[in-house]
């Protein structure tokens, strides 16, 4: 497939989505696939729903109730409105109701329930934000993985044709009686080495491709594209990143807002200490069925309206509404340390992404002048074995330390790509 070719729309099907893209699409389109962040956005619906549960016990309740019940003794239908008057009477009577019920006052429970709910569902948006950057992060490794294992590849393609070459010339060397039939052999015990490198590499490559592939989501498929230059310095020092990292690393202020809703939660089990006061409203009917006393002229059955304040104190719980307080005190507890954790963890991330992004372009500089010297050194024994001035062995050796060093190069390539990589994650800048 061709490079720069554009990636499929979201709303095409999967799998007819082949691709050869840069970065960038490749990263958008596992955003728009990958079962985890999927998977977590549905955890923050989840979360918005029970804000929405708690936000409606604020409000009035309004249902439908109705009954049948059989008394041990007669009952009047409805109470008496006046002294004498005439009434229904029987054993069995059937209700049914239209209710409201608002809360007046619950202690602060239900508005610290809905704090808590809001501060949750706060919580899961920035976890969502958190795995999206960790999937960039991870395709961005992946990625420049396999740019550096191509180019790898590519290395001992390369090498193993320079070999060939040089089998080749020891033949020559051979039939001219200037070389021993043992120089042959090495070069092509060298030679089958290198070939057997190059399956294991691509065996590597092939790995990395399905590791990425499960990044992308089901269905996708993609030719890498794009140069794998060095990355950029950081310029800003360690206690900076790390304080921006604190300031604005989603998985931080999400523990912030656990750890706030968690207060929230503490309040609200206190309140089971406090009264509740509640609005109560009906208007239903009631049926006598079968009555025993039924004066002529009145109905079997009556309209009954009432509206009233019920107030509910608790005395005597067994101790379920203290325990209750002491269980989210202790989770209260256990929800601070994990804070500081997650405090100490983010510094170590920074400092050694930082760490690692250093070491990267120190090794990518070192790297790029031992290939010059090395190809050099390749150039120089060449000519030497030419001249019958070296040895097969040297041939080779130098053969073999270019391509150590082409191979620490592409090596370093990746890894300082991965540490730029890591270090946006560690401090929360790879957000897209």
């Amino acid at each position: 497939m061709p490079v720069g070719q554009a990636m499929a729309a979201p709303e095409a099907d999967a799998h007819a989505a082949v691709v050869s893209q840069p970065l960038k699409q490749l990263i958008a389109y596992a955003l728009a696939h990958n079962p985890e962040v999927a998977a977590t956005a549905f955890d923050g619906q989840a979360a918005a729903a029970r804000t929405q549960t708690a936000q409606g016990a604020l409000l009035p309740r309004i249902t439908i109730e109705g009954g049948y019940t059989r008394y041990g003794d007669d009952l009047r239908l409805t109470a008496a409105r006046y002294n004498g008057e005439l009434g229904v009477f029987g054993d069995n009577i059937l209700a049914a109701d239209l209710v409201l019920r608002l809360p007046l006052y619950t202690g602060g429970r239900l508005t610290a329930e809905m704090r808590a709910a809001e501060l949750l569902e706060a919580s899961a948006g920035q976890r969502l934000a958190r795995s999206r950057g960790e999937l960039v992060y991870n395709v961005s490794s992946l990625y420049y993985g396999q740019l550096a294992q191509a180019r790898l590849i590519d290395s001992l393609n390369f090498s193993a044709e320079t070999l060939a070459s040089q089998l080749e010339r020891v033949n020559a060397l051979i039939a001219a009686r200037k070389a021993a039939k043992v120089d042959a052999l090495r070069t092509k015990v060298k030679l089958a080495d290198i070939r057997q490198r190059l399956l294991r590499e691509k065996n590597n490559l092939a790995v990395q491709r399905q590791a990425l592939l499960n990044l992308m989501g089901e269905g996708a498929d993609f030719t890498l594209a794009g140069p794998l230059d060095p990355p950029a310095g950081e310029t800003r020092g360690i206690e900076t990143l790390a304080a921006a990292a604190l300031e604005h690393r989603p998985d931080a202020l999400a523990a912030r807002a656990e750890f706030e809703a968690q207060t929230a939660r503490v309040e609200a089990a206190r309140a089971g200490h406090q009264p509740t006061v509640n609005l109560v409203g009906s208007v239903g009917n009631r049926i006598m069925n079968q009555p025993t006393q039924h004066p002529a002229g009145l109905q079997t059955n009556d309209d009954v309206t009432r509206i009233g304040i019920t107030f509910e104190m608790p005395l005597y719980e067994g101790g379920r509404t203290s325990a209750r307080v002491d269980e989210e005190n202790a989770k209260l507890g256990a929800q601070r340390e994990r804070l500081v954790k997650l405090q100490l963890q983010i510094r170590l991330e920074v400092a050694t992404a930082y760490a690692n992004l250093a070491s990267g372009l120190e090794r990518l500089a070192s790297t790029g002048k031992v290939i010059d010297l090395a190809a050099e050194s390749q150039r120089i024994e060449q000519e030497k074995y030419t001249l019958a001035r070296g040895t097969v062995l040297d041939v080779l050796d130098a053969q073999s330390a270019l391509l150590d060093a082409q191979a620490n190069h592409i090596r370093a390539l990746a890894d300082a790509n991965a540490a730029a990589a890591q270090l946006a994650l560690a401090t929360g800048e790879n957000l897209p």
